[in-house]
């Protein structure tokens, strides 16, 4: 790139980028300053969450992929944590099949119980992580395509400083860097509501775990 891509941005950008290559508010300085490169969220990132710090009941160590072997434990997960699961329909049947267990021994319940929170946890952490990788991969992409606006910047301005401009070439070029400007705008825009998934599951299964802790 040439030196004079700085001055060739503020000419040439419109408005929504000016505002997306402007200096973060201080709460999204101070974390850029303490999480990776590719994470855009004013979130702060956590890679993976501690069953210790959401869970008061017996230890997991013994029983993290147990959950499998229960069917009917296994039903229960797998369908509250199933993408087309709407929240209330997974908080129902996770209350059902805790009311299902009162009449049961107190140990056994417990020990049901704490199958149940080990598969909602498993896979909640699983989706958790995908969320993250897919929010760090788009970051990654709206890097590569802000330096792609920037060439193509410095390209047309340098296009349009020849003296016999090809005119049908400034046109096609033009035309790409404003659909190109256009999707790093669209993208840059749902950033914010993907940064929300990873909490929002993290939500979802402390409403779970309340609904668990009552029926201990």
């Amino acid at each position: 790139m040439n030196s004079s891509r700085p001055s060739a941005l503020i000419l040439s950008l419109p408005l929504g980028l000016l505002l997306a290559l402007a200096s973060p508010p201080p709460a999204e300085a101070q974390r850029a300053a303490t999480g990776p490169p590719d994470w855009p969220c004013v979130q702060r990132l956590v890679p993976e969450l501690a069953w210790g710090t959401i869970w008061t009941g017996p230890s997991l160590d013994e029983v993290e992929e147990a959950w499998y072997d229960d069917e009917e434990v296994g039903r229960v997960v797998r369908y509250a944590m199933a993408r087309e699961t709407r929240s209330d329909d997974a908080m129902q049947r996770v209350s059902e099949f805790v009311d299902s267990l009162a009449a049961d021994d107190p140990a056994e319940r417990e020990a049901r119980l704490t199958l149940l929170f080990s598969g909602l946890f498993e896979l909640t952490q699983r989706e958790r992580s995908r969320t993250i990788e897919r929010i760090r991969g788009a970051s990654r992409a709206q890097v590569a395509r802000l330096e792609k606006v920037a060439e193509m910047v410095d390209e047309l301005e340098a296009l349009r400083g020849e003296d016999d401009m090809d005119l049908q070439q400034e046109e096609e070029l033009s035309k790409a860097l404003f659909w190109e400007q256009r999707t790093f705008q669209t993208r840059q825009q749902s950033l914010p509501a993907l940064c929300e998934q990873p909490y929002l599951l993290e939500e979802r299964l402390g409403q779970m775990v309340r609904i668990i802790d009552a029926g201990m």
